[in-house]
């Protein structure tokens, strides 16, 4: 067998956890190992409904099996169910229980450190699942929790390692699968997700159509060059100027870019809260670019996805540089989003970025090298190829005062302080005008009250609950903002989307006085504060 050791580091300010796994030469058999393997039939009749998305007579089963000597393992059955299910405070109450009837239970440690990665509360959930691979348990769960952390840290390497691990304990978990096949090559991927639609699974209907939009938009991929949104330009960084984006004549709405789709000129908001490049139906319509696949556009709102599709920009070009065969998402309804459309940070994860704010410059620049490998020529993140090559995260020499941030996709966590608070995970979010919190996180450190007169816009239309909250000072990073008043909405939607808890977003009112650089391939950010232009 062989060896497994695993070796963690997440920072969090300037605190550090540190957690690593010993080797697990001598594991007992799997058998031994896992209790969900002799469990008695009504528990497996239990999960098998849940790993089929029944997720109600799952849930009906496992309180059934709640009062009598599994009840331990039917615990932990419900929290997978209702998280399933999307939600949390029922999740959280079962696991609660499961832990105070057997704490020491791999199965139950391990679902603990499930609900801490969806509170937001990652080191902590690292340690559940570290602490069950160092007992020697050859539970599947566990690497596929450590996966996620991993993932999250931007350790894409040990991410890779750890759901093998856990897709060779267990191939039939539909959780496993679904993070095992993401990092599969382009080819082996579209075989994968072709075989995992063609059983029950436990996405809902929504989800599940995604998979299916996600193989028709891998199969147009595979026939396109095989570095896709490659660069053709000679140059490797660039600097140009930020446009205005404005509200009326006066209010600055956000900073934009001046991006040529097929060589026609559209204004673009600089989005870090958005996910790649999003525009306009009569901005594609007039650029020419090619409809691939129909999709749903989300985003902030009540009113519910907004109809869309992905196509085929043949280039484009920002500052200096071009690039051929890139991706764009296009939104169907007009006027929704206020501008031409939305370009996200993710767009530029092979540079480094900086949004030089207080002096209206956007630049991008090479990433330092990793040692012993050579620079690598940079493209734009338009598609969902993945490639074979996993690194983990590296922290350059001149790079050491940045600071780590969790990347979930297109999006940027950070640790931040409501108060005097434990840290919870804030978005970086340019296209968000103001600081918002969740009015949970609010009410744990401040009043939270209605406001009839707030309103609030978003992708999706309009927020119909909107609060604020009083008295709240946010500390991340190496900044601190006092906020006398902050809209305070519900988050819940975007953290049952990412699979973790998001308090709050950090938005343009307040960034636009920083100069922040991004490092998207390592999860790194740097904040810059210039108290003279600002005094």
């Amino acid at each position: 067998m062989r060896s497994c050791r695993v070796a963690l580091l997440l920072v969090w300010g300037t605190a550090t956890v540190g957690v690593s796994a010993v080797t697990a030469q001598n594991a007992p058999s799997e058998a031994a190992a896992s209790p969900s393997s002799s469990v008695a039939p009504s528990l497996g009749g239990a999960e098998h409904l849940y790993r089929t998305g029944k997720f109600d007579a799952a849930i009906q089963e496992y309180q059934t099996l709640s009062t009598g000597p599994q009840a331990a393992l039917a615990y932990v059955g419900l929290e997978r169910a209702y998280l399933r299910q999307k939600r949390p405070s029922d999740a959280y109450a079962a696991v609660t229980k499961a832990a105070e009837i057997a704490p020491t239970l791999p199965d139950v440690q391990v679902g603990l450190g499930e609900a801490y990665f969806r509170q937001g509360k990652i080191p902590e959930a690292e340690g559940e699942f570290v602490a069950v691979i160092n007992s020697g348990a050859k539970n599947a769960r566990a690497y596929l929790g450590l996966a996620r952390v991993s993932q999250a840290a931007s350790l894409y390497h040990r991410a890779k390692d750890m759901i093998d691990r856990a897709h060779n304990l267990d191939p039939a978990d539909p959780d496993v699968t679904r993070f095992w096949t993401a990092r599969l090559t382009l080819g082996e991927r579209i075989k994968a997700l072709h075989d995992y639609l063609a059983q029950d699974t436990d996405d809902d209907a929504e989800a599940r159509t995604a998979l299916e939009r996600q193989l028709i938009l891998l199969q147009a991929q595979s026939a396109l060059p095989v570095h896709q949104c490659r660069m053709v330009s000679t140059i490797s960084s660039t600097q140009t100027d930020f446009r205005q984006l404005l509200v009326g004549p006066n209010r600055l709405r956000g900073y934009g870019l001046d991006v040529k789709l097929n060589g026609d000129t559209s204004h673009l908001l600089l989005d870090t809260g958005a996910d790649g490049i999003l525009v306009d139906r009569k901005v594609a319509e007039k650029a020419g670019i090619k409809q691939i696949v129909n999709t749903d556009i989300h985003g902030v709102g009540d009113r519910g996805p907004v109809g869309g599709y992905v196509a085929l920009a043949d280039s484009i070009e920002i500052g200096e540089l071009k690039f051929r065969d890139c991706y764009v998402q296009v939104i169907e309804k007009n006027s929704v989003i206020g501008e031409d459309g939305l370009i996200g940070g993710d767009v530029f994860s092979q540079f480094l970025v900086d949004l030089d704010f207080p002096n209206e410059k956007f630049r991008l620049s090479q990433l330092p090298p990793r040692p012993d490998e050579p620079a690598e020529t940079a493209a734009l993140e338009s598609g969902s190829n993945p490639t074979s090559r996993f690194h983990d995260r590296y922290v350059a020499p001149e790079m050491r005062s940045y600071w780590p941030v969790f990347r979930f996709g297109h999006m940027l966590l950070i640790p931040t302080r409501l108060n005097d608070s434990e840290p919870k995970l804030f978005l970086i979010d340019t296209g968000a005008f103001n600081n918002i919190i969740s009015p949970d996180a609010a009410r744990e450190v401040t009043k939270v009250s209605g406001d009839p007169n707030l309103h609030v816009n978003g992708l999706n239309g309009e927020v119909k609950n909107v609060f604020r909250g009083n008295d709240l000072k946010l500390t991340f990073a190496n900044m601190r903002q006092e906020n006398q008043d902050i809209v305070a909405l519900d988050t819940k939607e975007l953290s049952d989307g990412i699979g973790t808890e998001i308090s709050g977003t950090l938005g343009f009112a307040m960034l636009r006085m920083l100069d922040t650089k991004i490092d998207y391939r390592d999860g790194l950010v740097s904040f810059t504060f210039d108290a003279k232009r600002w005094h």
